[in-house]
């Protein structure tokens, strides 16, 4: 492999219904996890089913890199063997993985682009949401893009140079534009008829664990 790999569509392997695979080779899985699945098991036999869990079903040596919230949507990446894991999860926290997301936002956006830069801690009496914390934050910065208005709402790509919990669902609520079906950060009025949060993971670039080419994927937005 040399270049810049482009994914092409491939077939859900067995036993990972919803999971649409974007990329496979020895080394590494990406597929496309719907919103409403959770990236991890969680606690209790009733939350096992989850994105990993079907991904193992089929490929044993897959192993978790990093996780998307249950609610959103898109590209999820998984290591086969733990060498592949220890260089990828070197990547991601190295800032040397890339992503874009989409998301629709309430309100209409002012400007083109612009960043977010405002650090975020744990609400600890309120987990799992997170808040804005000036003194005590963790650094976190998010750059944005206006892709379209769409009447009240307006469609953004958003890039996350740090990877914090809820970074871009805190980040855009702080701004006052949360995000369209965000149960956690979104008031009422924003939330109806929206059906799930509209939050999509849809492009990721990296060096392969292996060969060092540089791996580019991206997925359709589902909303």
């Amino acid at each position: 492999m040399s270049g810049a790999a482009r994914a092409g569509l491939a077939t859900p392997p067995a036993g990972a219904a919803d999971l649409v695979v974007r990329h496979l080779d020895s080394a590494l899985v990406v597929v496309d996890k719907p919103a409403g699945l959770l990236s991890v098991p969680g606690r209790g036999p009733h939350l096992q089913d989850c994105a990993a869990a079907r991904v193992q079903a089929r490929f044993a040596d897959a192993l978790v890199v990093h996780r998307l919230d249950m609610a959103t949507s898109g590209l999820l990446l998984f290591a086969r063997g733990i060498e592949a894991q220890r260089a990828l999860s070197r990547a991601f926290a190295q800032r040397e993985v890339h992503k874009r997301y989409v998301a629709v936002v309430a309100g209409r956006v002012d400007g083109e682009r612009g960043e977010i830069d405002l650090p975020l801690i744990a609400d600890w009496p309120n987990r799992p949401r997170q808040k804005v914390d000036r003194e005590h934050g963790r650094p976190s910065l998010t750059r944005w893009r206006v892709l379209g208005v769409e009447g009240e709402r307006t469609r953004l790509e958003l890039e996350p140079v740090t990877g914090r919990a809820h970074q871009l669902r805190m980040h855009l609520q702080a701004i006052g534009h949360p995000i369209v079906g965000d149960a956690l950060y979104a008031p009422q009025e924003v939330l109806a008829g929206a059906g799930r949060l509209l939050l999509h993971a849809a492009w990721l670039r990296f060096a392969h664990p292996v060969t060092g080419a540089t791996i580019e994927i991206d997925a359709s937005i589902p909303f």
